[in-house]
């Protein structure tokens, strides 16, 4: 029997029930194609409410205590990275590659300096520079998956494929600029604008054109894996039209339950939500009270936030077609396993909570899973829980 390829494409921070074919009213064809053509794991938990730690799951297949990534700050080990799927798969002949967002390690962090991810020591990487990296042959990275208006971006010589893309190709010196600026007047809504950035420039179509570019040009006589990671709809929530003009703010869904309840709950939800972040580095402490939290917001704001996040997936989605069309073209379609899911969930409004972790609710946790390949029966669901290292 010949091996399948193996297509691994992960979103950021998308919630379970955001899909089309979940009764919700953003947009998704694609991937509501993919569901019925696929298996649907409605119950898939992540080990992780935060990026980190759960993207190093993945890779790993390994528990955070157990690969030592137990939160966001901490870089995964190399030598634990290239045991995970992708270093297994190569030693096996598969042709390996990650795009997008990779998160093994972190941006902000300084020791150790000589990670790729890190703002200072991928300065110490050319550009011509692909991997390996945790046991994939090639890679192309965005270091900063996103960027904050409170925090400047990484710009070249530091950053990797994708920030010398925008800053050196595209975006030049008015990108940055674009990205920050709106198409319309917003009500107030928290880390939420109609963005003037190009969709052509922005990330989630780069992500998109690279693993295209990828799928295109790989050596024809291997079986290849490749993780497509795409890095929203995490916040900020600054979808670019055509796609921010998708969803009208008055007709997205909004949670059955939207009273915060903290008072209801252990003592360390609200100190860990709404408290004085017990953080010595002045820049990190600023950046998790005003980039990692979120003030109350009035009905009307959580609606356009909801509508800039549901464009978002929307905008994922249409790259999931891209890639999905691709694969027919070459005559891979039928000889491929393509798995979407995501790291982690958003509260979005749900209980009055807003963003991600730390804490391990529902909403967070339980991304959801489509399979689609040789052998998956089309059409069918399973409700046991799995989990995201399966």
């Amino acid at each position: 029997m010949k091996r399948p390829n193996i297509v691994l494409i992960t979103s950021d921070q998308q919630r379970r029930d955001c899909y089309g074919f979940m009764g919700r009213k953003v947009k998704t064809p694609h991937l509501d194609q993919l569901r019925n053509e696929g298996k649907y794991f409605s119950n898939c938990i992540t080990p992780s409410p935060v990026c980190q730690p759960a993207r190093a799951a993945i890779l790993t297949g390994k528990l955070p205590k157990t690969n030592g990534v137990k939160d966001n700050g901490i870089d995964l080990r190399a030598e634990r990275g290239e045991l995970g799927f992708a270093g297994m798969l190569s030693k096996a002949g598969y042709n390996t590659a990650l795009i997008g967002k990779a998160h093994f390690a972190t941006t902000q962090t300084f020791s150790p300096q000589e990670t790729p991810e890190c703002k200072i020591g991928s300065a110490n990487y050319s550009p011509d520079w692909h991997g390996p990296y945790m046991g994939f042959d090639h890679v192309e990275l965005l270091t900063q998956g996103h960027w904050y208006k409170i925090r400047p971006p990484v710009k070249p010589p530091s950053g990797q494929h994708f920030e010398n893309w925008f800053f050196n190709i595209v975006g030049k010196e008015n990108g940055f600029d674009l990205w920050q600026s709106e198409t319309r007047p917003g009500i107030g809504a928290s880390q939420t604008w109609a963005s003037a950035l190009p969709v052509a420039w922005h990330s989630s179509t780069w992500v998109g054109d690279r693993s295209i570019d990828w799928l295109s040009n790989r050596p024809e006589n291997e079986p290849f894996c490749l993780w497509v990671s795409f890095p929203d709809p995490h916040h900020p929530f600054d979808c670019p039209e055509p796609w921010g003009s998708l969803h009208r703010p008055d007709d997205v869904d909004l949670p059955k339950f939207l009273e915060k309840d903290l008072n209801k709950r252990p003592w360390w939800h609200e100190q860990s939500l709404e408290g004085e972040p017990d953080l010595n580095d002045p820049t990190l402490k600023r950046f998790r009270k005003q980039g990692s939290r979120m003030p109350d917001q009035s009905e009307a704001q959580l609606r356009e936030m909801t509508a800039n996040y549901y464009g978002m997936i929307s905008l994922i989605d249409h790259n999931v077609g891209r890639i999905m069309s691709q694969l027919k073209d070459k005559g891979l379609l039928d000889e491929t396993i393509v798995i979407y899911t995501s790291d982690h969930g958003d509260h979005l409004g749900e209980r009055g909570l807003y963003l991600k972790g730390p804490m391990l609710y529902e909403s967070l946790i339980n991304v959801g899973m489509i399979v689609r390949g040789p052998g998956i029966k089309a059409g069918a669901s399973e409700t046991a829980p799995i989990t995201t290292l399966d």
